[in-house]
């Protein structure tokens, strides 16, 4: 028996109420025969001048209309809140529940069965999959895709090399003039990050996931298969909607395993645990931090590419793509599992192979064995906190030093290249009130540039701990999301410079040499802070957020809403 069209509870009804929605919507030239019995198809579209990953997306979308076209639906494309990492102040993760409020509202709201989403930078991605899982819908995924490996000089150039140069340009080992050239070199195309940034890391976790085509998370941008792509991905959310394939049939505990041990295999990016926590919790499954350290452990990194390796997203696809990595990660995955072209994970993954080892290692032989994902605990971080190793210096994972703190991004800027800021190699450099209610938002400020008189030493990496986040496309031995924040007056808030700091990634612990007395003490003296917001969506952000062990959802946001409209409009 087929199913029962939501959308026919507008156009299909008699009298008033269905000649009003079917009358105004005449007037963008529709034919009558549209509305009968045809699935209507949303297009959640993140297309906006201001978010320069997504631009192409409003061409891509005419793509999956023709897909739609043909497969008997009718496609209806509307608006989403658009983030855009690179211009958005002071951080595109203040503004990712917002979106996600808005995408749930409008799915809901609207004759939609269901949903395309059209996404690309980093939190254009998470923000519409939530959205979509709270009403939980048929829904497919379809990214923009990465841009072109930037070329400059006749060596490949990518967004992790902002943070080399920036450095360069400290020490004075480049000029301005070099870094205006590179920086026309290094976007020539459409499309996100040509690395493993939180944008293809993102792109990764919907096709592991099993919510995208095979293919999603590795076509570059400009490459016309990604059309292709976007095109047979319209003509596939027809067929889940006649079938009535939900979010929630795909998206089981077992996929989110899938999609961790994939992230550890990628090298992708720290932004990802904070994300797949907040889309497992609008669905209820159980998911906690240590699951990622649990699931990731054993899994060597395959995938060499920056900020962890040496190639680009250009070179992974031309090397077998995300398909061939899961093909030699086979063994850990559940392979059963349904996606949305109607095939198993296993199914899928057919003849796939890499044909460059050097991009895409064997598990046998892996690129490196270094974890590509950690949680860490200890009284720094009573809740939990995430580092990168595959990114990280070796000689730096177990390390004790003293503490250099910066009690906010304000405090950082003024005084990280005073020649005569107190500071050594073995310096942990600490910056506090960078987290989500402090901020707010958290931003990817936790890669701090290293003192200028380091940099002209020779030093290239310190251990830098925060509770802010840090780009996908960043590196270094960096302590990200320390949990509680500052903000929140827990034993990360006292630390003070001069204090010991022991890092001991192996043993998965951060602490501070400090007695409990001590620190009991010293949180007794804190002031309470000054409200960072007293209007709107801030506030009420600042109000409701729970902190990043735990999504950085809004707590009022937790499980599905459904897609029952209870009351009708006329």
């Amino acid at each position: 028996m087929e199913n029962k069209l939501r959308s026919r509870e507008w156009f299909g009804r008699k009298g008033k109420d269905g000649f009003i929605y079917r009358a105004w919507m005449k007037n963008q030239g529709i034919p009558d025969d549209e509305f009968r019995n045809k699935p209507v198809i949303g297009i959640c579209n993140t297309w906006s001048e201001l978010t320069p990953c997504n631009a192409h997306l409003r061409e891509l979308s005419e793509a999956v209309k023709k897909g739609v076209w043909e497969a008997g639906g009718f496609p209806l494309e509307f608006p989403a809140i658009s983030l855009g990492e690179p211009l958005m102040k002071p951080t595109a993760m203040l503004f990712r529940n917002l979106a996600s409020m808005g995408v749930e509202e409008c799915i809901r709201a609207n004759p939609i069965d269901g949903v395309v989403l059209l996404c690309g930078c980093d939190k254009t991605t998470p923000s519409l999959v939530m959205g979509a899982c709270s009403v939980d819908i048929p829904a497919i995924v379809v990214s923009g895709g990465a841009m072109l490996t930037g070329r400059y000089k006749g060596a490949g150039i990518g967004t992790s090399d902002l943070w080399r140069l920036n450095s360069d340009l400290k020490k004075g080992a480049i000029s301005e003039e070099e870094m205006l050239a590179m920086e026309s070199a290094m976007c020539r195309s459409q499309g996100h990050c040509a690395v493993m940034g939180t944008a293809s890391s993102m792109a990764c976790m919907v096709e592991t996931l099993g919510l995208a085509l095979p293919g999603n998370a590795d076509i570059p941008a400009a490459d016309s298969r990604r059309k292709v792509l976007a095109q047979v991905s319209g003509r596939r959310i027809v067929g889940l909607v006649h079938e009535n394939m939900k979010m929630s049939d795909i998206l089981t505990r077992q996929a989110f395993e899938n999609a961790i041990m994939a992230n550890a295999a990628i090298g992708g990016s720290t932004n990802f645990v904070i994300h797949l926590l907040a889309i497992a919790g609008r669905l209820n499954v159980p998911l906690t931090l240590s699951d990622f350290d649990d699931l990731s452990a054993g899994i060597p990194l395959l995938a060499n590419l920056q900020p962890s390796g040496e190639f680009f997203m250009e070179d992974f696809f031309y090397a077998g793509g995300l398909q061939a990595l899961l093909k030699e990660l086979q063994e850990f995955l559940h392979l059963q599992l349904p996606t949305v072209n109607g095939k198993t994970i296993g199914e899928n993954l057919g003849k796939a192979k890499s044909i460059n080892k050097q991009v895409i290692a064997s598990i046998d032989e892996p690129f490196n064995n270094s974890g590509a994902l950690a949680i860490l605990k200890g009284n720094l971080c009573e809740d939990g906190a995430v580092i990168k190793p595959s990114a990280a210096s070796p000689h730096l994972l177990q390390h004790t030093g003293k503490a250099l703190v910066f009690d906010n991004i304000e405090d950082y800027k003024e005084r990280i290249d005073d020649p005569t800021l107190d500071v050594d190699e073995t310096s942990v450099l600490v910056l506090k009130h960078v987290g989500l209610k402090g901020y707010p938002g958290m931003p990817e400020v936790g890669n701090m540039a290293l003192p200028k008189k380091m940099l002209e030493k020779g030093v290239t990496d310190m251990v830098r701990i925060s509770d802010g986040r840090m780009s996908g496309t960043g590196f270094g031995t960096v302590v990200l999301h320390v949990s509680p924040e500052a903000a929140l007056g827990g034993n990360f808030s006292v630390v003070r410079t001069g204090d010991t700091i022991s890092l001991d990634v192996p043993g998965r612990s951060l602490n501070v040499l400090l007695p409990a007395e001590e620190l009991k003490e010293r949180k007794e003296q804190l002031q309470k802070p000054k409200p960072v917001a007293d209007r709107g969506y801030v506030n009420m952000f600042v109000q409701h957020v729970e902190q990043p062990h735990l999504g950085a959802d809004l707590d009022f946001l937790k499980g599905g809403s459904g897609s029952e409209v209870s009351r009708d409009s006329h």
